[in-house]
């Protein structure tokens, strides 16, 4: 019952000092301090990448580029950086910006059009960050059928990226079965209110990296997670 009792204080904590964009000040470097198997991800934002000073930095495995956002938008970035970081020895995945309101196919379709199969070494993700006005029950529908679309697409269900502010007020009891990004930019690690697994924890949104002039977003796996369960699995 205490255990309970202090795992609820913990999540109501975190939607207190969690902002909706998943943005605060903190600038933690934990890979300086752990050796846990770390990564990045990154878009447009990040500007000139120079991916041969990522690939020297051995802390540093792997790299979720965003690809695509809504039914129309795709990153400018995103055809070179996947190519770049592949030459320079990274484990490269996708990822979608979910919008909601936005017809579902046209999203998938979006997609496709940048998350190549052949190109993939990593599991799609989803970023899922807003509800657009939506009430729950609704925009929880939306994006259930589109992950379920994804995984159609893909023949593998995609890792949902998400923060712990969001993930509880929405999505908690409803993503059982779906690998977990969590993003928390402090030093607690995120604490899930329905005592979900999670896989990943993007714990900064302001990390220093060589090769990026300015913050880039860094996570890391948890406990024994690791790599080997977000490989793309490619079917003949």
């Amino acid at each position: 019952m205490k255990r309970n009792i202090c795992k609820f204080i913990l999540a109501l904590l975190s939607l207190i000092s969690f902002t909706p964009s998943f943005a605060q000040s903190t600038n933690i470097q934990c890979e300086d301090t752990c050796s846990h198997v770390h990564g990045i991800d990154l878009s447009h934002y990040q500007g000139e990448v120079f991916w041969e000073a990522i690939g020297d930095n051995s802390k540093m495995a792997y790299v979720y580029l965003k690809a695509t956002e809504g039914g129309d938008r795709i990153d400018d970035t995103y055809e070179q950086n996947i190519e770049l970081a592949h030459k320079y020895g990274l484990k490269v995945g996708s990822y979608h910006f979910f919008r909601p309101k936005t017809d579902l196919t046209k999203q998938l379709e979006n997609f496709k059009t940048q998350c190549r199969p052949q190109q993939q070494d990593l599991i799609p993700m989803i970023d899922v960050e807003v509800k657009q006005g939506l009430k729950t029950e609704e925009f929880c529908d939306s994006l259930l059928k589109f992950l379920d679309m994804v995984e159609d697409a893909y023949m593998q269900k995609p890792l949902v990226y998400t923060g712990t502010n969001f993930y509880n007020r929405y999505l908690a009891g409803r993503l059982n079965g779906y690998k977990l990004m969590i993003a928390q930019y402090s030093d607690n690690e995120p604490v899930l209110i329905d005592d979900n697994d999670y896989m990943l924890w993007q714990y900064t949104g302001k990390g220093h990296i060589d090769g990026i002039r300015g913050y880039v977003d860094k996570s890391r796996f948890m406990g024994r997670h690791g790599l080997r369960e977000l490989r793309y699995m490619r079917r003949r």
